[in-house]
C-alpha cells in the first residue's frame, strides 16, 4: 500500500498526463544533478588542476630534452638543472610554505599560478631564440652569450618550479580540505581523484608533446608549450576565482583570525592603560609609549635579513613536533629509491636491451597500476581506517618490491661483486694514468650493448654466435614486475600520508608543514642521485637496488611506529572507526 503511494507521488503530474511513459521525470533529476556537479567547486577544482598538471607535466619532459639538445646530446646541462631545482626546494620549501600561510588563500594561488606561467612562457621564448641563433651566439665574446642563456634558462625554470610547489601546497594541501569540508570521505575521495588526475597526465602529457617534437621541431615545441600556458593560465585564473566564490569558508584564514584577535587585544590592553593627563605633552610631541611602539615595529636590517633563517629553523623544529612527524618522514624515504620510471630505470632498461615501444607500454602499465592504488585506497580506507590503510599499503608495496631483490640474483643480471662500484670515479678522477693507456679490462663497459659489444671483432671473450635477442630477460621482467606492480601500494601509501597531513596539521601551520615535508622529499630523492652518480655502472645496479629496498622498509618501520602509537591495542582491529585518532594525535609528541 506505501509502495503503491510512493509510486503515485513520484508519478505526480505526470500520471495524470497519459502520454508520458515515467522516463522524462528521471532524466530531468539525471540533468540537474549532472549540472549541478558540473558547476561545483570539487568539479572545477579537479579541471583547473588537470589544466595545470598538464602543463607541468609537458613543460618537465620538454626542458629536459631540450637542454640535452642544445649541450650537444650531453646531461651536463640536464643534471645542473636538476641538481639547482632539488636544492632550491630542500632550501626554501619552509620559506614558502611560510608564505603561503601568512597571506590570504586567493591571492597565493593567483600570484604562484602567474608566476609560474609567465616563467615557463619566458623559457620558451629564450629556449627559442636559442634555436634559431645558437651559432651566432656562439661566436658572441666567446660564447659568454650563449652560457648566459643556459644560466638565464634554468634560473627561470626554477622560479617556475618553485611557483609550481606553492600552486601544490595550497591547492592540494589547503583548498581540497576545506572545499571538502568536515567530511574525511569526501576529503578521500578527492585525494584519490587529484591522483588519478596525476596518473593519466604523466602518461598522456609527455607523449602528447612528444610527438609535436618529433614531427615537427624543437621551436614548434617551445612555442607551443608557451602558447598552452598562456591560454591554461587565463583559464586557471577564472577557475579559481569561481572555486573561491563558491566556498565561503575559503575566504576565512586560521592564520588572519590569530592576527585580529591580536590586535583586538592589543587594542584593548591600549584602552585599559591609564591615559595621560591633557596639557603634559607639547604640541607635536610624542608620548614614550608611542615612541616604543614605533621602535618596535621598525626592525633592524639584521633581523630582517635573519627572517628566511628563523622561517627556515621554525619550520622544520614545527615539522618534528607535528604527531604526524613519523608518517611524513616514512613518505620520504620511499623517495630514495631507484625503483620508479625515472630517467635513471630508463637508461638502465636501455643497457638491457629492452626497446622504447616495450617502456612505454611498461609505463602504460605502471600508470594503471597507480590508478589502481588509488582505488584501493578508497576501499581500504572505508574499511579498514586511514591509519591501517596505510600499515597495508606498505605491506603491499614491501612485498612486491621482493621480486626486485629476487631479480638481482636471477639469470641476466649485471651485478657484478668483482667490480667496484667506484671503479668508474676511481678511473676517471683519481688514477693519474692516462685513459688511453689504462687497459680496456679495467673499464666497465656501462654503455655498451650487447649488439655494440659484438660489433666489437678484437674482443676475445665474446661469442660471435650470440645475439642480443639471447641475453636472459628474467632479471629485467622480474625488476619491472615488481616496479609495476609496487605502484599499487605506493599511491595507496602517498594517499594516506596526504590525508594524514590534511586531517592533523592545524589550519595556520598547513603550509610550512608541507613546505618542510617537500623538502624532505626533495633531500630523499637528491641522495638518490648522489647515490647513482657514485656508482653509476650498470653492474652495481643490483646494489643500489638493494639499497632502495633497505630505505622503503625503513620508511615502512616509521610508519608503523606511528600507527602503533596513534592506534595502541587497537592497531590490529581492523574497523573504519578512527574518529578519535586526530584528536589523540594533537596531544602526542613524535619520538623515536
Amino acid at each position: 500500500m506505501s509502495g503503491a503511494t510512493d509510486q503515485n507521488r513520484e508519478g505526480g503530474c505526470c500520471g495524470e498526463s497519459g502520454g508520458n511513459t515515467g522516463r522524462a521525470p528521471e532524466t530531468i533529476p539525471r540533468a540537474r544533478s549532472l549540472a549541478n556537479f558540473l558547476s561545483s567547486a570539487k568539479f572545477l577544482l579537479y579541471l583547473g588542476h588537470s589544466l595545470s598538471t598538464w602543463g607541468d607535466r609537458m613543460w618537465h619532459f620538454a626542458v629536459s630534452v631540450f637542454l640535452v639538445e642544445l649541450y650537444g646530446n650531453s646531461l651536463l646541462l640536464t643534471a645542473v638543472y636538476g641538481l639547482v631545482v632539488a636544492g632550491s626546494v630542500l632550501v626554501l620549501g619552509a620559506i614558502i610554505g611560510d608564505w603561503v600561510d601568512k597571506n590570504a588563500r586567493l591571492k597565493v594561488a593567483q600570484t604562484s599560478l602567474v608566476v609560474q606561467n609567465v616563467s615557463v612562457i619566458l623559457c620558451g621564448i629564450i629556449l627559442m631564440m636559442v634555436f634559431l641563433y645558437k651559432n651566432e651566439l656562439l661566436t658572441m665574446y666567446h660564447g659568454w652569450v650563449l652560457t648566459a642563456c643556459y644560466i638565464m634558462i634554468i634560473t627561470i625554470a626554477n622560479i617556475a618550479n618553485l611557483a609550481s610547489t606553492a600552486t601544490a601546497i595550497t591547492i592540494q594541501r589547503d583548498w581540497i580540505v576545506v572545499v571538502a569540508g568536515e567530511n574525511r570521505s569526501k576529503l578521500a575521495d578527492m585525494n584519490a581523484t587529484i591522483r588519478r588526475i596525476d596518473q593519466l597526465t604523466n602518461v598522456l602529457a609527455p607523449m602528447a608533446v612528444g610527438q609535436i617534437m618529433t614531427f615537427g621541431s624543437p621551436v614548434i615545441g617551445c612555442g607551443f608549450i608557451s602558447g598552452w600556458n598562456l591560454v591554461s593560465m587565463c583559464v586557471e585564473y577564472f577557475l579559481l576565482w569561481k572555486v573561491y566564490q563558491k566556498t565561503p569558508a575559503l575566504a576565512k584564514k586560521a592564520a588572519l583570525k590569530v592576527e585580529e584577535a591580536e590586535l583586538k587585544q592589543l587594542n584593548l590592553h591600549k584602552d585599559t592603560e591609564p591615559k595621560p593627563m591633557e596639557g603634559t605633552h607639547l604640541m607635536g610631541e610624542k608620548e614614550p609609549n608611542i615612541l616604543e611602539l614605533e621602535h618596535e615595529q621598525e626592525p633592524s636590517c639584521a633581523s630582517q635579513m635573519a627572517e628566511p633563517f628563523r622561517t627556515f629553523r621554525d619550520g622544520w623544529v614545527s615539522y618534528y613536533n607535528q604527531p604526524v612527524f613519523l608518517a611524513g618522514m616514512g613518505l620520504a624515504f620511499l623517495y630514495m629509491t631507484v625503483l620508479g620510471f625515472d630517467c635513471i630505470t630508463t637508461g638502465y632498461a636501455y643497457t638491457q636491451g629492452l626497446s622504447g615501444s616495450i617502456l612505454s607500454i611498461l609505463m602504460g602499465a605502471s600508470a594503471i597500476t597507480g590508478i589502481m592504488g588509488t582505488v584501493a585506497f578508497t576501499w581500504l580506507r572505508q574499511k579498514c581506517g586511514l591509519v591501517r590503510t596505510g600499515l597495508i599499503s606498505g605491506f603491499a608495496q614491501f612485498s612486491c618490491l621482493i621480486l626486485c631483490v629476487i631479480s638481482v640474483f636471477m639469470p641476466g643480471s649485471p651485478l657484478d661483486l668483482s667490480v667496484s662500484p667506484f671503479e668508474d670515479i676511481r678511473t676517471r678522477f683519481i688514477q693519474s694514468e692516462p685513459l688511453s693507456t689504462i687497459t680496456p679490462t679495467k673499464i666497465p663497459e656501462a654503455l655498451f650493448t650487447t649488439e655494440m659489444q659484438m660489433s666489437n671483432g678484437s674482443s676475445p671473450d665474446i661469442d660471435p654466435g650470440m645475439s642480443a635477442k639471447s641475453v636472459p630477460v628474467v632479471s629485467v621482467s622480474l625488476l619491472f614486475a615488481g616496479v609495476i606492480a609496487a605502484r599499487i601500494g605506493l599511491w595507496s601509501f602517498d594517499l594516506t600520508v596526504t590525508q594524514l597531513l590534511q586531517e592533523n596539521v592545524i589550519e595556520s601551520e598547513r603550509g610550512i608543514i608541507n613546505g618542510v615535508q617537500n623538502s624532505m622529499n626533495y633531500l630523499l630523492d637528491l641522495l638518490h642521485f648522489i647515490m647513482v652518480i657514485l656508482a653509476p655502472n650498470p653492474e652495481a645496479f643490483g646494489l643500489l637496488v638493494l639499497i632502495s629496498v633497505s630505505f622503503v622498509a625503513m620508511g615502512h618501520i616509521m610508519y608503523f611506529r606511528y600507527a602503533q602509537k596513534t592506534l595502541g591495542s587497537r592497531l590490529f582491529a581492523c574497523g573504519s572507526n578512527d574518529k578519535d585518532v586526530r584528536d589523540q594525535n594533537q596531544t602526542d609528541v613524535p619520538f623515536l
